[in-house]
């Protein structure tokens, strides 16, 4: 069972949670969490040993600004299709980036990373109608030596260690391409069995990567219908990740805390797993919040859709952990 609280961005101030006061984040001891921020001039990070994530996702190879951070997480959806050009671009985007580590995952819209059961090179013509890409050279381009060496790590259903700073703690993340059935875009899967059976993969991890949301949280469409992945949501109570980032369902773009009512004694449970930050990070405008006061669309990644930065504390503070109130 879990017990909520929101901060979407919007026009209004967002929710806050514990005592920090400012329109738009959300703190605690041991996560504070910002999402109405001036990109140009963000919030200072918190005094002591904190690593700060910037959240983005469903870029559709699109560029903007992204504030400075130790690490940037992206949910997928890179580009518009996959082809080469546009992998080349976001990657080069990406490379150019201050933070230490890059840590990508695919979504629906990167075709050509979709290598199940040659999936792409049946589909391909549906959107590529002027031929095929060359799968191996866009690869390569997200896992060569030129991609490594500027910090980019590309995760496909694979758990990744780092660290954030020189002799800081060791991180993992865990990053899944996949999402309920769509059209038959990449890395579709059927609910039920077929999900559950891809879901079971998610290994134990701080952080977690998906490019869809699990069931009911942050993932309302424009008609209201919550479309997140049943068996995700499922695994989560085993998983309790510190914070779980994805994107997809763009007009749902915000976070929410969740305190985990259940400690019990599986995985996850035990200090430093009963409260997990939920991220819908998607930078692409959609839904009613599209607009901002003025009525003019946002850009990619501006206004309403900025990037979300959360820093977490690298250890948990004794009294965090005897109240169980740590992220």
């Amino acid at each position: 069972m879990l017990q909520t609280q929101t901060a979407a961005l919007s026009p209004l101030p967002g929710a806050v949670f514990g005592a920090d006061g400012v329109s738009g984040a959300l703190a605690s001891e041991t996560a504070v969490v910002h999402v109405a921020y001036d990109v140009a001039a963000p919030p200072p990070r918190p005094p002591g040993a904190w690593t700060r994530f910037v959240c983005v996702s469903d870029t559709h190879a699109r560029t903007f600004a992204v504030p400075d951070g130790d690490v940037l997480l992206h949910s997928g959806d890179l580009t518009e299709s996959g082809t080469l050009a546009e992998v080349r671009a976001t990657v080069e985007w990406l490379a150019g980036m201050p933070h230490r580590a890059k840590i990508i995952i695919a979504g629906n819209h990167d075709l050509t990373l979709d290598d199940h059961e040659d999936w792409y090179g049946e589909e391909y013509a549906r959107w590529h109608r002027r031929g095929k890409e060359d799968v191996d050279a866009v690869r390569e381009v997200l896992t060569g030596d030129e991609a490594r060496d500027a910090g980019v790590v590309y995760l496909q259903d694979a758990t990744h260690e780092f660290q954030a700073k020189e002799g800081g703690r060791t991180w993992t993340v865990y990053g899944s391409p996949w999402s309920p059935y769509f059209c038959n875009w990449a890395f579709n899967y059927e609910r039920g069995l077929h999900a559950e059976a891809l879901i079971s993969k998610i290994a134990q991890t701080d952080i977690l990567l998906t490019h869809g949301p699990p069931a009911g949280i942050l993932d309302r469409t424009m008609t209201g219908d919550s479309v997140g992945c049943e068996a995700l949501a499922a695994r989560l109570p085993r998983l309790q990740p510190r914070l779980h980032v994805f994107g997809h369902i763009h007009e749902d773009h915000g976070v929410r805390v969740c305190e985990w009512q259940s400690s019990g004694t599986g995985p996850g449970s035990g200090p430093g797993s009963h409260r997990t930050v939920f991220v819908n990070a998607a930078n692409y405008p959609g839904g009613p919040r599209r607009r901002g006061p003025n009525g003019r669309l946002y850009g990619v990644g501006q206004g309403a859709f900025q990037p979300v930065i959360v820093d977490l504390c690298d250890t948990v503070p004794p009294s965090a952990e005897a109240a169980g109130s740590d992220v």
